[in-house]
C-alpha cells in the first residue's frame, strides 16, 4: 500500500511558504509601527477635554429636542390656560394684592415670574438629577466618564453646566407663553425695567437650581426617586411664590419668614422685581445674596458628594 509523506510545515508549507508569511509579518509589523510613530500624539488639555463633554450633551440635548420642548411647555401652557383664559371666561378672574408698593393685578400677571422661575426650578434639577441616576445605576457608565482626564470636581461642574443650559432654555420657552396665552383683557402687565438684570437673575438661577439637582441626584436612593416629586418639587412650587408674591404674605407672617428657605422664592422674587416692578417684591440685596449664596453652597455640596460617589 502506497503512503503519502507529510511535511513538518503541514500541507503547502514549506520553506519558501514560512519565508513568505515571516516577510508578511514582517511587512505588517512595519506598516502598524510607521502608523504608530506617524500619528499625531494626543495633548488632551482641560479644556479640550472639557469641551468635548459638553459637545456630546448638546447632541444629546439636540436628539431629545422634542421631548425636551414638551416637557418644558406642557406644565406652564396648561397653568397659564386655565387661570389666565378658562377662568376669566367662565368669570372667575383672579385679582391678587400686589402688596408693597403695588395695588393689585390680574393672575397672569402673577404668573409671568412664577412660571419662570417654576421651570428654571423643574428644568434644573430634572436635567440634572434624572442622568445622573441613570448613570449611577447598576450599569456604572458614570466610571467611562471618570476615566476622562480631568478631575472629578471638574466632571461635577460640566454637570451642573449642561443642567444649568437646559433649565435657561426651559424659562425662555415658557416667557413668550405666558405673555400669549390669556383671555380678552387679561393680558399680563410685564415691564422688562433691565433686561442685562434678567439676564444675570437667569444665568444665577439656572446655575443654583443645577447644582442642587446634582446634589440631589448624589444623595438621593435611584430606587426612591418618586420621593423627589412628592417631597421636594412639590412643596418647592406650592411654596415658591409662583402664584402668589411674597409681599403678599405678610398677613400670614409665619410663614412668609417659613419660605425664606425655599430658593424658589428668590428666583420668583427676583424674576418679579425686572418684569412686573409695579407689584411688591423683596429688594434685590436680598434675591443677589440668595441666588449667589445659594449657588456657592449647593455647588460646593454637590461636588463633594458627586466626588464620594464615584470614588465609592
Amino acid at each position: 500500500m502506497a503512503t503519502t509523506a507529510i511535511r513538518p510545515g503541514g500541507p503547502g508549507k514549506g520553506p519558501a511558504g514560512a519565508d513568505i508569511g515571516a516577510a508578511a509579518d514582517g511587512l505588517a509589523a512595519a506598516s502598524i509601527a510607521a502608523l504608530v510613530n506617524d500619528a499625531p500624539v494626543p495633548r488632551p488639555t482641560l479644556a479640550k477635554t472639557f469641551w468635548a463633554m459638553m459637545t456630546r450633551e448638546f447632541r444629546v440635548l439636540r436628539r431629545n429636542a422634542i421631548s425636551t420642548f414638551t416637557r418644558s411647555v406642557m406644565q406652564p401652557l396648561l397653568f397659564v390656560f386655565v387661570f389666565a383664559y378658562v377662568l376669566p371666561k367662565i368669570g372667575g378672574g383672579m385679582v391678587v394684592a400686589g402688596g408693597g408698593s403695588g395695588g393689585g393685578a390680574n393672575f397672569a400677571t402673577i404668573l409671568v415670574p412664577g412660571l419662570m422661575a417654576s421651570m428654571l426650578l423643574m428644568q434644573g434639577i430634572m436635567g440634572t438629577t434624572m442622568p445622573l441616576v441613570m448613570e449611577f445605576s447598576w450599569q456604572r457608565t458614570i466610571e467611562d466618564r471618570a476615566l476622562a482626564p480631568v478631575p472629578l470636581r471638574m466632571l461635577a461642574i460640566q454637570k451642573i453646566l449642561a443642567g444649568a443650559i437646559q433649565s435657561f432654555i426651559g424659562a425662555c420657552i415658557v416667557f413668550p407663553i405666558v405673555l400669549v396665552v390669556h383671555a380678552a383683557g387679561q393680558a399680563p402687565h410685564v415691564d422688562v425695567t433691565n433686561w442685562a438684570l434678567l439676564l444675570v437673575i437667569l444665568v444665577f438661577g439656572s446655575t443654583m437650581t443645577a447644582s442642587l439637582g446634582l446634589l440631589l441626584g448624589t444623595i438621593m436612593d435611584p430606587r426612591k426617586m418618586q420621593m423627589l416629586f412628592a417631597v421636594i418639587l412639590l412643596p418647592l412650587t406650592m411654596l415658591g411664590c409662583v402664584y402668589y408674591p411674597w409681599s403678599a404674605l405678610h398677613t400670614i407672617r409665619w410663614l412668609q419668614i417659613a419660605t425664606l428657605v425655599n430658593p424658589m422664592v428668590y428666583m420668583a422674587e427676583g424674576l418679579r422685581a425686572v418684569l412686573t416692578p409695579s407689584l411688591g417684591h423683596m429688594p434685590m440685596w436680598a434675591v443677589f445674596l440668595a441666588l449667589i449664596g445659594g449657588t456657592l453652597l449647593f455647588g460646593y455640596l454637590g461636588t463633594r458628594t458627586f466626588r464620594n460617589r464615584v470614588v465609592n
